[in-house]
């Protein structure tokens, strides 16, 4: 094969490759907003036909995705969007409490201005969000991965993003039925977090919120049980 050649394939599997990632993303995208509900059908057709591409970069990307956790491969019977598991919720909640503290730790001791301004918007927004539980669930969401940011751990982050896309934290937002009250004390609790990091005390900071995490865990497990079929 000449030089000129090699150069147009290699450009070919570029563009090939630009075209998944961006089904990818868009996808990925309706997903995490709910466009595409918790144990929806995904209809590769009609992605394919909205987005303007071919079904092949559909299917690469569904594959992507289904290795990630966010969309069941099923055979002869298509894609649909992963729903979630009450068993989900528990681990969810055990790998939050081994990362936030840790985070919120090193958040303290490097205190990056940018991060800590997100921070800061997110409690805010939670607090303008009451009474509204999707609101509040976002805004809540918003500041925990800001939280795990100003740690300035790509790899924490990447973990933590990963964990949130899921929506676990939303099923579990729509079970409680948040009360106002109970907003209100999380936005509070945030903000003691977050006055923890700015004063630079990574032992508080830690400690407060491996509270919050363990605190909302033991609620939601006490949900669970709850509404468990006896």
């Amino acid at each position: 094969m000449s030089a000129a050649g090699a150069r147009r394939l290699a450009s070919d599997r570029l563009e090939i490759a630009s075209v998944v990632d961006q089904v990818y993303e868009a996808i990925r995208e309706r997903i995490t907003n709910g466009t595409l509900a918790r144990g929806a059908r995904v209809h590769q057709e009609d992605l394919a036909e909205e987005l303007g591409v071919s079904r092949t970069p559909v299917r690469e990307a569904l594959r992507r995705l289904a290795a990630e956790g966010l969309v069941e491969m099923r055979t002869n019977r298509g894609a649909r969007v992963a729903d979630v598991r009450q068993g989900d919720m528990r681990l969810a909640y055990e790998a939050r409490l081994v990362i936030e503290p840790g985070a919120a730790r090193l958040a303290a001791e490097r205190a990056p201005s940018a991060a800590i301004a997100r921070m800061r918007r997110a409690v805010a927004a939670h607090r303008r969000a009451i009474p509204d539980v999707g609101r509040s669930f976002e805004a809540n969401r918003e500041f925990h991965i800001a939280l795990v940011q100003a740690a300035d751990n790509a790899f924490l982050l990447q973990f933590v993003e990963r964990l949130w896309v899921t929506r676990i934290g939303e099923v579990i937002y729509e079970r409680q039925s948040e009360t106002p009250e109970q907003m209100g004390l999380d936005a509070d609790e945030h903000e003691l977090i977050l006055l923890a990091v700015e004063a630079g005390d990574a032992r508080r900071a830690e400690s407060l919120a491996r509270r919050h995490v363990a605190d909302a865990m033991r609620r939601s497990l006490d949900l669970l049980e709850a509404s468990a079929p006896s």
